[in-house]
């Protein structure tokens, strides 16, 4: 091995590089002016969700540039490619949010084609939108090569122009996406002009980057630094300051390390670093998505951490970070106050941080908190002996309605809020509850039931942000809950229950629950009930009809409607590394 320059005899891109019998692999490089060096030295994919679809995705591609030249620096070959995203904030609320869960599935799998077809040696690897986050980790981990995960960033916070006539606070508080999903709701309940919503839509969103509270996006770009797979507090910088190159470099000078060190992303991503980033889930109010994502990235690992294993985490960390939707910060206020490295410090003086877990830079996390001077403001990041609850952000609840569990979040609800007891409404879809909500064909006091959205039956397990937005913008957010075997939205407030197993498709109790039945939510105690006897609902299910039926009946979404397992161990669609034959770096 000469200095600075892994033996390519070890490999993936020998088999495109090396010996006579490679000449016409070669020539492909040269016609894209790779000199002898650069065929000489490791591959590097690098690898975005870069296009013009939302904000979220459009930094992506000057930021890649940036992780080429940090790869060059530390003698490396990059070679850039992309693959899709589909962005929630704009299939939200209509057909195209079944696109949305299938899309991780299609990122890691393009993700890992590419990187098999093309024989690289390691992955960094930008992504910017909800599901882009987990896609872009579980390919890293499937792969099982030196990979380095990089965020591309928050979006910067709305402001109303000022003057500006608005009802409530929105002329006064930071502005984010969840604000104008809202605004549609007071809209529809005549509190809000048509004018006055063409003036919040215009200045909501200023920039490029994701949603900025703490949504899915920026909850899994918290995962990914206390994971280990991305650089600590490189996440944390708002998408259009152009110092962030400065974590590209950074993301390509580490993952030459990774090569050389022979470190992988199963050397990274274990049990206990799994539990590491389901504590900065919770302590943050985190997207009850992240209890997806978590389970699915175990899966990757051969690693069995599923929605109970989260949820388990969840119950025993304290919450301490003021974030939206259920605290008053943003993403760029959590990075003014140090980041993540601040709220890992916190966990770990309470002994809640693995603190020998290696990360991507090839230090531990302890060795990495250990330089991190910073300390909580006691605002955005409170201090962990002083939390704003003792209980984390978000709640596992089991039952009568979910045997295989159910998902909630609580962060900002006071206990009397985490308790909800009343007769239910049923809705077949999304669309029959969004127009009774707009309609206001429910009452107060009331669960509604939203089944057939799981992953299998929906197919794709919409999130409902629309209608529990809607909710909040009529004032009745606190004054019904809601239940479903879908999802919700990382933005979503108000009392509302997802992820309910098994689902309505599968036979899940969800799919027997009539008007009327009296429901229990008691996120206190874990508990998701239905006051029905067991004789009762053995009945009902002797009656069931069966699977609702869809109309994907080819196609992509038909794909993965068929594969799709349950959402208690992240709605995954193959076999995971426990039924792994080979290693792609040792081949």
């Amino acid at each position: 091995m000469t200095a600075n320059r892994p033996d390519k005899s070890k490999l993936p891109s020998r088999h495109v590089t090396e010996g006579p019998a490679r000449a016409p692999h070669r020539s492909y490089y040269y016609a894209m002016d790779l000199t002898e060096q650069d065929i000489a030295q490791p591959f590097v994919g690098v690898a975005t969700c870069w296009n013009e679809a939302a904000p979220c995705n459009i930094a992506l591609n000057w930021q890649a540039q940036s992780v080429k030249r940090g790869v060059k620096e530390a003698a490396g070959t990059p070679r850039e490619f992309t693959t899709i995203t589909v962005t929630d904030g704009i299939a939200m609320g209509h057909e195209g949010m079944r696109s949305s869960l299938a899309s991780r599935e299609a990122i890691a799998d393009t993700v890992e084609l590419t990187m098999r077809g093309h024989g690289y040696d390691a992955l960094v690897g930008l992504a910017g939108c909800d599901k882009s986050l987990p896609g872009m980790m579980m390919a890293m981990i499937r792969l099982n090569v030196p990979s380095v995960f990089m965020y591309g960033g928050s979006i910067l916070p709305g402001k109303a122009p000022a003057g500006a006539d608005l009802p409530g606070d929105f002329g006064e508080r930071d502005l984010t996406v969840q604000d104008m999903f809202e605004a549609v709701g007071r809209y529809q309940s005549g509190e809000m002009t048509e004018e006055q919503l063409a003036i919040l839509e215009r200045v909501a969103c200023p920039s490029a980057g994701a949603c900025g509270g703490q949504f899915t996006a920026n909850t899994m770009a918290c995962v990914s630094e206390a994971i280990g797979l991305a650089l600590l507090n490189s996440s944390g910088m708002p998408a259009p300051y152009k110092d962030r190159a400065q974590y590209g470099e950074a993301s390509g000078r580490a993952v030459m390390h990774l090569i050389n060190e022979n470190i992988r992303a199963r050397d990274v991503v274990t049990r206990k670093s799994l539990e590491n980033a389901a504590r900065v889930v919770a302590c943050t109010g985190g997207s009850t998505n992240a209890g997806l994502h978590l389970p699915a990235m175990a899966h990757e690992a051969g690693i069995d951490f599923d929605l109970w294993d989260v949820c388990d985490i969840f119950k025993d960390t304290p919450y301490f970070v003021d974030m939206k939707p259920g605290g008053q910060a943003v993403a760029k206020d959590l990075f003014d106050a140090g980041g993540i490295p601040v709220v890992m410090k916190e966990l770990r003086k309470a002994g809640l941080i693995h603190e020998d877990c290696i990360t991507s830079s090839g230090k531990t996390i302890g060795e990495e908190l250990d330089m991190i001077k910073g300390e909580p403001d006691g605002k955005v990041i409170h201090f962990i002996d002083n939390p704003i609850t003792k209980t984390g952000g978000v709640v596992g609840l089991r039952g009568n309605v979910a045997p295989d569990g159910a998902i909630v979040k609580v962060a900002g609800m006071s206990d009397a809020e985490q308790v909800f007891s009343g007769p239910a409404r049923v809705f077949e879809n999304e669309e029959e509850a969004f127009a009774a909500v707009k309609a206001r064909e429910y009452k107060e006091g009331e669960v509604l039931v939203i089944r057939n959205e799981g992953p299998a039956g929906g197919p794709g397990m919409r999130e409902m942000l629309a209608t529990t937005a809607a909710l909040s913008g009529q004032g009745m957010g606190k004054k019904v809950a809601l239940i479903t075997d879908g999802r919700f939205s990382g933005a979503t407030r108000g009392f509302c229950v997802g992820h309910v197993g098994p689902e309505a498709a599968h036979g899940g109790p969800i799919a027997l629950l009539q008007n009327g039945d009296v429901i229990t939510i008691n996120a206190l105690t874990g508990e998701l009930s239905v006051d029905i006897s067991d004789a009762d609902m053995d009945a009902r299910r002797a009656a069931w009809a069966g699977p609702r039926p869809t109309n994907y009946a080819s196609g992509a979404i038909w794909k993965f409607a068929q594969l799709v397992g349950g959402a208690r161990k992240g709605a995954v669609t193959h076999p995971g590394a426990k039924a792994e034959t080979h290693v792609y770096m040792d081949l």
